[in-house]
């Protein structure tokens, strides 16, 4: 295997969010290695998917996950967005 990634762009970009819910589109691409018209169109879908909602933050962009929402193509299961987040973010220190 050459080059293989565990998530899809989209759960990357939400990996990437999750991280830093002001990071730029730019940003986000650099890291999920995609262009930056990429990360524009998986942002757009995530948003109109319900998954994010995009607020305005001064003349930036701020994120916020839905994180009570469900895992799409998890047929039955129960895992929402945001415990499917946790297993890729590091753990926070009590009292962060």
């Amino acid at each position: 295997m050459d080059h293989w990634h565990l998530l899809t762009k989209h759960g990357r970009v939400l990996v990437c969010i999750a991280r830093d819910p002001r990071m730029r589109l730019r940003d986000i691409a650099e890291t999920v290695e995609i262009t930056e018209r990429s990360a524009y169109a998986i942002v757009g879908e995530l948003a109109a998917a319900g998954y994010i909602v995009k607020k305005r933050d001064g003349r930036r962009n701020r994120y916020v996950i839905q994180g009570h929402l469900p895992v799409p193509d998890l047929g039955r299961s129960s895992l929402t967005i945001g415990e499917a987040l946790e297993m890729f973010l590091p753990a926070q220190p009590r009292g962060a």
